[in-house]
Formats: C-alpha cells, structure tokens, sequence
C-alpha cells in the first residue's frame, strides 16, 4: 500500500509550529512510518508537482499572492490542516487590521510600499475549506499527533469547546488571578493540556475564544480581583484580532 502524500507549508508566521514538528523527535520518526512527507520547507528542499493526501499549513492569509496559493494547495488536496494560531484564528498578525492598509505598507515596505500590496489578515478557513485545526501558539505536540491520525484514519477531530481553567483545575494548578496575574484562561479554548500555567506562564489566548464564553463568571472573575474589561480586550486581541472577520469554523468544514 502507498504512503499519504503529505505537504506542509508555510504563509505569514515565525515557523514556529513547523520548528514544533521537527522537533518531535521518536514520535515524528513513528509518523515518518506511515506517511511520505514530500514538502516541507523546514527540514527538506524538495518539491512535489502532484497531489497531497494531507496538506498542513501555517499561518495567515496576508496578500494576495498567498490567496492564490492557498487556493492552489487546497485544489491539489484531499485533506487540509490548519495548524498553530496564525492559520487557525489569524494569530499575531491580525493586529495589522487595526490600522490602514496603506498605513501598514508605508511603515513596513517605506520607499517600496506600492511593490508589496498587502490585504487584511485572514485565518486559512477564512480563504478556503479547513478540514482539521490544531490551535496554539505553538501547537500543543500530542494534539497535533492526535489530528494528524484521524486525517490519516478520516476520523472527526473535535477540537475542545471548554475553557482552558476545566485543565488547569485537572491538573491541580492554583490559580493565576490568585497570584495576581491576568490570564485569559477563563475564556480561552482547552485542548492543550493548560500547558503554559503547568510551566509557570499564563494564558495568552492563542487556541481563540470558546464560542459560548461564561460572560457573567467571567466578569466576576474580573471584579473580584479589580481588573478592568478593556485590559481582557486588548490581551485577546493579540491573537484574536481576527475573530470579528471569522464565520463560523463548521460553514467550511
């Protein structure tokens, strides 16, 4: 029997999450059984001209020679994965919307902005059909192992709708708003096993917004400890700037 047919790609991003797979070490090399990688601009030059059972892509839609190509990648593919904030939400580099387009082109490309026309910044579902999403930032390892196999098996991948405080709380961590810190835990999706507050760091956000937020326990949460709405806001809107512009992930799945 013939491999999958697997590709990752790259688009707006710190390659963060490729850097992520590489680094799996025994566990890639137990994927590298059962699949045949053909691109992957991390760890190999090569190219392929054909179809992708699988293709994997990081980051945003931000021009449009990348709605092109994207647009290509998923025609030539059986499977599409989102994986890391960048192409799941639009991560970091929805901040840009924010501003003026030509705002942004002047400051960035200066004397050559009108060579380097940009557009405002989309998660991949927002251009084409996204079949799986790894949220992170960077991608939570065993999650990523665990959507690749059921794309590999065609199995459903639900990604977790419960707050990231439901793991924090399995996993006994005491609370970051006890030790007067501001986490979006309260609000932000689970999936990665309350990774971050397990190493001593808070929640950025990064896996997006819980469709059903508990507004009410929320703002609880924020009397209680004096903190003001506006200060959640702009902490969500590091990575979530994009939400406003995002349908519903289920219209194109």
């Amino acid at each position: 029997m013939k491999k999958p047919k697997v590709a990752f790609f790259d688009f707006a991003c710190c390659e963060g999450c490729q850097l992520q797979v590489a680094n799996l070490g025994e566990d890639l090399l137990d994927i590298l059984d059962t699949i045949d990688v053909v691109e992957f601009r991390e760890v190999m030059t090569e190219k392929w001209d054909q179809g992708y059972d699988v293709a994997v892509i990081e980051g945003s839609i931000t021009n449009e020679h990348a709605i092109e190509k994207i647009k290509r990648i998923r025609e030539r593919s059986k499977i599409l994965i989102a994986y890391g904030s960048c192409a799941t939400i639009g991560g970091v580099n929805g901040m840009k919307n924010d501003f003026e387009l030509n705002e942004i082109e002047a400051h960035v490309y200066q004397e050559n902005a009108k060579h380097f026309k940009t557009v405002p910044t989309m998660a991949v579902s927002q251009v084409v059909k996204v079949d799986y999403f790894v949220n992170g930032c960077p991608i939570y390892p065993p999650e990523f192992i665990t959507v690749l196999k059921c794309a590999l098996a065609g199995l459903p991948y639900h990604v977790p709708d419960n707050v990231v405080c439901v793991e924090c709380k399995i996993n006994e961590n005491i609370c970051m708003y006890d030790k007067g810190v501001t986490c979006l835990g309260p609000v932000t999706k689970a999936g990665c096993n309350s990774w971050c507050i397990n190493n001593g760091n808070v929640c950025y956000g990064c896996r997006g917004m819980v469709s059903n937020p508990n507004e009410n326990s929320a703002k609880d949460v924020l009397s209680k400890y004096n903190i003001s709405l506006d200060l959640i806001k702009n902490k969500m809107n590091m990575y979530n700037k994009c939400r406003e512009l995002n349908k519903n992930e289920k219209d194109k799945s």
